[in-house]
């Protein structure tokens, strides 16, 4: 009973879910399916090891993005959650939306045509640059918080999703810097700023079981949103970041940048 009543919430969340983020996140439920599943869940002798290695085989990319989802909603946001819950929104087909919205921007479809790559600069070489400079910004920025720049898993480029999920990877630490949210709030702020430039799925998500987390652990969510707001209202006003060759313009003075970019000193 305690197995079947597992499984029937994982289905019940997993259409919560679905409505959360306004998408369909998971395919029409297969009975049969679950009822191999919970006759192999019969056979666990601990109930609590229903999540376990031994189970994984069994899970779908959107089961396996609702562990990611709960494990956010309990524990707090971290990168290895986030991305259990990649594959679900990959194959649900909104990455390859938010590529459809991106790139009906010339600018970002330019970039996409060319599959503009540049590789890692020196950072020991940028802290040499003028220290109004992008380039000795963002390296003061990653020298400060002890940052490394291949801190990400690496992505095989295969296609249009794949490579704007590296070229947001390679150059999240550069929108930290241009915008000026060099601290934890400003991952909050910045999550926002991209959800209003790029339209993501993944970071919909993230915020929708940050905000449950925060709910669940009595933090004060007025703040949270208004971090949130202020985030989303500036990725709206701002010109798209993703269409930027940053690795061109490293000693162009970082004010220059803002200002190109339509983004207000706050």
């Amino acid at each position: 009973m305690v197995n079947q009543l597992v499984v029937r919430m994982l289905v019940l969340s997993l259409r919560a879910l679905a409505l959360i983020t306004n998408s369909a996140i998971i395919r029409p439920v297969n009975f049969d399916y679950l009822g191999f599943l919970m006759s192999k869940l019969h056979s666990i002798s601990q109930p609590d090891s229903i999540l376990g290695t031994d189970m994984n085989q069994l899970f779908t990319p959107e089961i396996r993005g609702l562990q990611g989802f709960l494990s956010i909603v309990n524990n707090g946001i971290n990168l290895k959650d986030g991305y259990a819950m990649s594959p679900a929104l990959a194959q649900q087909g909104l990455y390859a939306a938010e590529v459809k919205y991106l790139k009906s921007n010339p600018d970002i479809a330019q970039l996409f045509e060319e599959r503009y790559f540049a590789p890692n600069p020196d950072i020991d070489e940028l802290a040499k640059l003028p220290q109004d400079s992008l380039g000795f910004a963002y390296a003061s920025y990653l020298r400060s918080n002890n940052y490394v720049q291949d801190f990400y898993p690496p992505i095989e480029v295969v296609d249009d999703a794949s490579y704007y999920y590296m070229r947001i990877q390679q150059t999240h630490d550069i929108w930290h810097t241009v915008n000026g949210w060099l601290d934890g709030i400003g991952g909050i702020k910045l999550a926002a700023f991209q959800v209003a430039q790029t339209r993501s799925s993944l970071l919909t998500v993230v915020i929708t079981a940050g905000m449950l987390n925060a709910i669940k652990t009595n933090q004060d969510i007025t703040a949270i949103v208004g971090f949130l707001q202020e985030g989303y209202e500036v990725g709206i006003q701002a010109k798209p970041f993703l269409a930027q060759k940053w690795e061109e313009g490293w000693e162009k003075p970082l004010s220059q940048w803002r200002a190109e970019l339509n983004i207000k000193d706050s």
